[in-house]
């Protein structure tokens, strides 16, 4: 991120938010459906929270201080999220100072540690020195800390002990998907700020602005998240992935998937990706079933419909809850060949199953 400005569905929220300063709360979370631009949001408040001629509340781009964020250089911003994110976004591995980039790989000998997909307690801990300095500007000094579901049990007290006696002239700006993942403790020490999700007019007309190909179809993929609709279209060359089509046309035609072939594809892919993209069509199977409008795929509305026709919506019922299950373990140390082998063959049985016909 380099750019500190809010998206356009963001800037009355944003106006609204920052215009109560003299009254701030010294941590806020901010949360909401993943993918709208929460990142962003935050990024842009951090800079109008630290610009030194704001306009309208929102950063000039302009100062001393606008250039210093723009670049990634401020000494009074600090970001802190996973090692796996950070380098990511960029962060060199041998970048950190004072948990800045959060990237740096340990060594044991002549192995590295793999880059964390925690918030590990050390980078909670790297931060002291800098909350026991001034300013560099005389302002406000802020630390955005994502996903806050990153943070463990451990490195969440730790950022606890921070809040509960939190360092003067500094505002923690943490970013959530899911709330009720944190700490109840963390959460009562925080604001909250929730952010809607855009219209589809809006979006969609967004996503035109950047240059996005087919945009309904697209961020109906990503059900209604612009930003996510705008990487998936930079990432993949559809909105629904040709696995995943050919997958449901081998259901609907009553054919048996060729499951070990596709476990074999997809185990080599991030698990939480591909799930994800399942639990969205046995969503969109759901609401076929009950006669109501395809979410996610309704380029597949053909499919979808005449699979639906004989399928038992109870048995749906519960692999859409079996599947929210095998995502929440999809992170784990697996053999991913076989924990995608056991998720398509249970999605295959269920759409095997005839719905009973009841007199």
């Amino acid at each position: 991120m380099s750019a500190a400005q809010f998206l356009p569905w963001q800037i009355e929220t944003a106006q609204q938010w920052l215009g109560q300063r003299e009254r701030f709360a010294h941590a806020w979370l901010v949360h909401g459906l993943a993918g709208i631009g929460k990142r962003e949001f935050v990024f842009a408040a951090a800079a109008a929270l630290m610009c030194e001629s704001p306009l309208n509340g929102l950063a000039c781009g302009q100062c001393l201080a606008c250039g210093w964020v723009a670049k990634g250089h401020h000494p009074d911003l600090k970001r802190v999220r996973p090692e796996v994110m950070a380098l990511e976004e960029g962060a060199d591995q041998d970048e950190e100072e004072g948990g800045e980039a959060t990237a740096v790989i340990e060594t044991t000998g002549s192995t590295k540690r793999a880059p964390s997909k925690d918030i590990r307690v050390e980078q909670i801990r790297n931060l002291n020195p800098w909350f026991n300095n001034a300013t560099h500007r005389g302002g406000y000094r802020v630390a955005l800390i994502y996903p806050a579901e990153a943070l463990t049990h451990i490195s969440g007290n730790a950022l606890l002990k921070v809040l509960e006696e939190p360092p003067p002239a500094t505002i923690f700006l943490l970013v959530a998907d899911a709330p009720d993942r944190l700490l109840p403790t963390l959460l009562s020490r925080c604001r909250r700020l929730p952010l809607a999700t855009p219209s589809s007019a809006i979006a969609q007309a967004w996503l035109a602005g950047q240059q996005v190909t087919n945009a309904p179809a697209w961020l109906a993929a990503a059900g209604g998240a612009p930003v996510l609709a705008k990487k998936m279209a930079d990432t993949q060359p559809q909105p629904c992935p040709e696995w995943l089509t050919t997958f449901l046309k081998n259901l609907e035609a009553g054919t048996t998937p060729n499951i070990g072939q596709l476990a074999d594809a997809l185990s080599k892919e991030p698990s939480v990706q591909w799930i994800d993209l399942l639990q969205r069509l046995v969503i969109d199977l759901n609401l076929s079933v009950h006669g109501l409008g395809i979410r996610y795929f309704p380029i597949l509305k053909q499919s979808l419909s005449k699979l639906s026709v004989n399928l038992a919506p109870e048995r749906l019922s519960e692999l859409g809850e079996w599947l929210g299950q095998q995502r929440r373990v999809a992170g784990h140390t697996l053999n991913g060949k076989l924990f995608a082998h056991a998720i398509l063959q249970r999605i295959a049985a269920t759409c095997q199953l005839k719905a009973v016909t009841r007199s």
